[in-house]
C-alpha cells in the first residue's frame, strides 16, 4: 500500500478513537442502528412490523458485508440503496421494511449528526484536559515575574503563570461555545423527501400524532431529546457551519498558544519537551526546533481554512436539497474533526511538560527592568528632596546612554550612573529595593487566583468524570 496516497491525518497524527469514529465501520453500523431504531418506532405505532424481523437485523447491526454494499453501488450508483440491499441480503425477512418510508438523507445525515455529535465529546475532553495541565501551571507561576511583550518589544512585567491564563482563557470561551453546541445540537429525525413528512403520513393513514411520535421515538433511541422542527430533506447546512467555526476557534486559541512557545523557545525562556534521543536538524545538530508547536500552527491553519467550506456549502443550497454538498462534506468534516484533534493531542503533551528556564527569564527581567523602574525612582527621589524636572532629564540621558552601551555588548549600567549621581537623594539599597521585580507585576498573582479558582475550577468541577489523558507523540 505505499504506492497510493495515505491521509496523514489518520497515518500520523489524529487519535485512534477519532479516526474510528470516522470510519466506514462506524458509519455504516450507524446506518443500521437506525434502520432498527425506525422499525422499531413503527413497530410501536402499530405498523405490520414482527419482533423477528427486527432482532434479525439487531443480529447484523455490525457485520457490514461491504464487499456485496461495494458491487452494488456499482450498479445502481446509490451508496443508501446498495447498503439496503446488502442489509437485506443479510436479513431477507426484513428486507420488506428496511427503510420503509425514508429517504436517503433519513441514515446519511442523522449519521452525520450523531458522528459529529461523538467527535464533539471527544474534543471536549481534550480540552478539559489541556485546561486543567495549563491552571496547574498558571498556580505554580502565578508570582513569578517575567518580561511581557508588545510588539514583541520588552514591556512592564507580567508573570508566567498570568501569561498561561491568557492560554486558558481562550481555550475557556471555546469549551463554552462547545458546550453551548451540544445543549442545542438536534437530531434530524423522519422527515422524508422534502421534509413535509408525506410518505410516514401515507403509512399511517393520516394520523399526524403518529407522524409527530415517530419523529420523537426516533430521536430518543438514538440518545438525543431535540429534533429539527423543519427541515428540508436535509437538516440545514448551517449547523455544519456552526460546528466547524467552533472548530476554527479552537484552533485560532492553539495556533495562537504555538505562535507564543515558539518565540519562548527562541528566548530559550520555556520550552517545550524534548526526548533524549530527538532530532531538531538533520544539518545542525546542535539544534532544539519546537517542532510540536510548529505542527499546531500547520494543522491550526488547515482546521480555520477549510472552516469555510461549510459556511459555502449552507449559503449555496437550493430549497429543500441539492447533492453538490456531499462530496465536499464527506471530507470536509471528518478532516477537520482529525486535524482538530491532533492539535489537542500535541497541545496535552506540550502543557504537560513545559520546562521553565527561570534563569534565562531572570536575566532577561535584570536586562530591562532598570528602564521600567526609571518612573519609581524619579517619584521616590522627589519624595526625598529633589527636583522633578532635573532629575527626568537626568534619567533620559542615562538611560540613552546605558541602552547604547548594551547595543555594544555591555550590561545595562542605568541603575549605576543613577546611584553614583547624589542629586537623586538615593542610596545603592534604597535603588535595590525599589528594583525587585514584584514591584512590576502589579496584580498578576492574585488575577491568576482570581480566574483559575472562581471561573476555571468550577468550569472543571463539571468534568470530574474524563480522565486525565497522557500523550506521547509517536512522530
Amino acid at each position: 500500500m505505499h504506492s497510493v496516497y495515505k491521509n496523514p491525518l489518520t497515518e500520523r497524527y489524529a487519535s485512534r478513537e477519532m479516526t474510528e469514529l470516522f470510519s466506514d465501520q462506524k458509519k455504516f453500523s450507524t446506518w443500521r442502528r437506525l434502520w432498527i431504531a425506525l422499525a422499531e418506532a413503527q413497530k410501536e405505532l402499530g405498523l405490520d412490523i414482527s419482533q423477528h424481523q427486527i432482532e434479525q437485523m439487531r443480529e447484523f447491526k455490525d457485520m457490514i458485508n461491504f464487499e456485496t454494499a461495494r458491487e452494488k453501488e456499482k450498479e445502481v450508483r446509490h451508496d443508501v440503496m446498495a447498503h439496503v440491499h446488502a442489509f437485506g441480503q443479510q436479513c431477507p425477512d426484513a428486507k420488506p421494511i428496511i427503510h420503509l418510508g425514508a429517504t436517503s438523507a433519513f441514515v446519511g445525515d442523522n449519521t452525520d449528526i450523531i458522528l459529529i455529535k461523538e467527535a464533539l465529546h471527544i474534543i471536549e475532553a481534550k480540552l478539559v484536559n489541556i485546561i486543567r495541565a495549563l491552571s496547574k501551571f498558571a498556580l505554580d507561576y502565578k508570582d513569578f515575574p517575567t518580561l511581557a511583550f508588545t510588539h514583541f518589544q520588552p514591556a512592564q512585567l507580567t508573570t508566567v503563570g498570568k501569561r498561561a491564563c491568557l492560554w486558558i482563557q481562550d481555550l475557556y470561551m471555546d469549551l463554552k461555545d462547545l458546550q453551548h453546541i451540544l445543549d442545542t445540537f438536534p437530531l434530524l429525525g423522519a422527515k422524508g423527501t422534502t421534509g413535509t413528512q408525506a410518505s410516514f403520513l401515507k403509512l399511517f393513514n393520516g394520523d399526524h400524532e403518529k407522524v409527530v411520535e415517530l419523529d420523537r421515538l426516533i430521536a430518543e433511541k438514538m440518545g438525543f431529546s431535540s429534533i429539527f422542527p423543519v427541515t428540508g430533506q436535509t437538516y440545514p447546512r448551517k449547523q455544519d457551519a456552526r460546528v466547524l467555526s467552533l472548530l476554527s476557534s479552537i484552533a485560532q486559541s492553539t495556533h495562537k498558544f504555538s505562535n507564543d512557545m515558539r518565540l519562548l523557545q527562541h528566548l530559550k525562556e520555556i520550552e517545550e519537551p524534548f526526548e533524549d534521543a530527538q532530532i531538531g536538524s538533520s544539518a545542525m545538530a546542535y539544534k532544539r526546533n519546537p517542532m510540536r508547536s510548529e505542527r499546531i500552527g500547520a494543522l491550526s491553519r488547515l482546521v480555520i481554512v477549510n472552516s469555510l467550506n461549510p459556511s459555502i456549502t449552507a449559503s449555496q443550497q437550493w430549497f429543500e436539497r441539492t447533492l453538490d454538498d456531499s462530496a465536499n462534506r464527506r471530507i470536509s468534516i471528518p478532516e477537520a474533526f482529525l486535524a482538530v484533534d491532533a492539535i489537542l493531542l500535541i497541545y496535552i503533551n506540550i502543557a504537560k511538560g513545559l520546562v521553565v528556564n527561570k534563569k534565562v527569564i531572570e536575566r532577561h527581567v535584570k536586562q530591562e527592568i532598570p528602564f521600567m523602574a526609571t518612573e519609581n525612582i524619579l517619584m521616590e527621589s522627589v519624595k526625598n528632596g529633589g527636583d522633578r524636572q532635573d532629575l527626568h532629564e537626568k534619567i533620559r540621558k542615562y538611560s540613552m546612554a546605558a541602552a547604547a552601551g548594551i547595543k555594544e555588548g555591555g550590561e545595562n549600567k542605568l541603575m549605576e550612573l543613577i546611584a553614583q549621581d547624589a542629586s537623586f537623594k538615593l542610596s545603592s539599597t534604597d535603588i535595590d529595593s525599589l528594583m525587585d521585580p514584584k514591584n512590576f507585576i502589579g496584580r498578576s498573582p492574585e488575577q491568576v487566583d482570581d480566574f483559575v479558582h472562581g471561573y476555571i475550577e468550577p468550569e472543571l468541577n463539571k468534568y470530574k468524570s474524563i480522565p486525565d489523558i497522557s500523550v506521547s507523540l509517536t512522530v
